[in-house]
């Protein structure tokens, strides 16, 4: 009887303090993906999503980042930075193209569906929408937003439906409409939100608070799962074909999978030497990317014992 393969994780070292925040790119025409991640060392870094291998880092933020995106033809990156700014950089050449002034910690970032605007959220409680073609602006946003009233830990805009999330310590998911700013929709929470994202095809809004995972549906903004856990969840990603779903914790070292239907967990796994604060999966879903409170990122295979990206199989793939 064949054994099941180990997971042996590949370590992405280079950061100094802990990351924060990891993103992964589309699938490129050649088959190929970008990861870029946020850290509190003030250097974000761009990397091969399939191997992990360093590309680049952005320099010139003066304090911690706590997000980065790509855009989606990956030409350019945001960041927010605890130095009041959030930055648009070329990934090209690591140039900063654009710098915009904040009055306190910037917490989240992301650009429109066609990379020409951004939005950041963060310690202000304040949304501004950026237009990166508007020079004569002189860094002024040309829209902002209040409503919420606390911090604004995540921002996401939905490119295919031109909306955009925003959630943080006050407990609700609020959905903007970024033509007027108005807010058009609200998901509340029990407690403060850790993490939101939207899965790979825009199907699901996952969220997290204390023990809690919740997945929205992201065209009506209805509640489609709820699931309970025995620990404090930090992030959570959806794998692709919706099988499956990883979870990181805040106040312990373990990786966990779950079965996305019965929410029942499938795998634990222990790499990292400091708490899991992101997590997420690759876009063609052969592996998903850790990031820790240890200043590593890690790549851990959806399964183990097949060839991809550094990985040598174990043979038995055709099995």
């Amino acid at each position: 009887m064949a054994s099941t393969p180990r997971a042996i994780p590949l370590t992405c070292s280079g950061h100094t303090r802990p990351v924060v925040d990891l993103q992964f790119s589309r699938v490129m025409s050649d088959g190929s993906y970008y990861m870029i991640s946020a850290c509190k060392d003030g250097n974000p870094m761009l990397r091969d999503g399939q191997t992990g291998d360093w590309i680049g880092t952005f320099i010139g933020h003066k304090g911690a980042v706590w997000s980065a995106r790509m855009s989606t033809d990956v030409t350019k990156a945001v960041t927010a930075s605890a130095d009041f700014t959030a930055k648009v950089w070329d990934t090209y050449t690591g140039d900063i193209l654009a710098s915009f002034p904040h009055q306190h910690i910037v917490r989240g970032c992301d650009f429109s569906g066609d990379g020409s605007r951004i939005v950041t959220g963060g310690m202000e409680k304040k949304l501004r929408i950026f237009d990166l073609n508007r020079d004569d602006l002189a860094g002024q946003p040309i829209l902002s937003a209040d409503g919420h009233t606390s911090v604004i830990r995540n921002v996401v805009w939905d490119g295919a439906r031109n909306m955009i999330l925003s959630s943080g310590d006050d407990m609700e998911i609020r959905v903007w409409d970024p033509r007027s700013f108005n807010q058009v929709h609200s998901c509340k929470m029990d407690g403060p939100i850790a993490s939101m994202e939207l899965s790979a095809d825009g199907q699901y809004i996952t969220s997290t608070t204390g023990k809690s995972v919740y997945f929205w549906d992201a065209q009506t903004y209805t509640l489609r799962k709820h699931i309970k856990t025995e620990y404090d969840v930090s992030a959570v990603s959806l794998h692709p074909n919706h099988t499956r779903f990883v979870a990181g914790g805040s106040s312990d070292l373990w990786v966990r999978i779950y079965d996305f239907e019965s929410g029942r967990e499938l795998e634990v796994y222990k790499g990292h030497h400091g708490p899991v604060h992101t997590v997420s999966y690759s876009p063609d879903g052969e592996l998903y990317a850790t990031g820790s409170e240890d200043g590593t990122i890690r790549l851990w295979q959806t399964t183990p014992g097949r060839r991809y990206g550094l990985w040598q199989g174990d043979g038995n793939e055709d099995a």
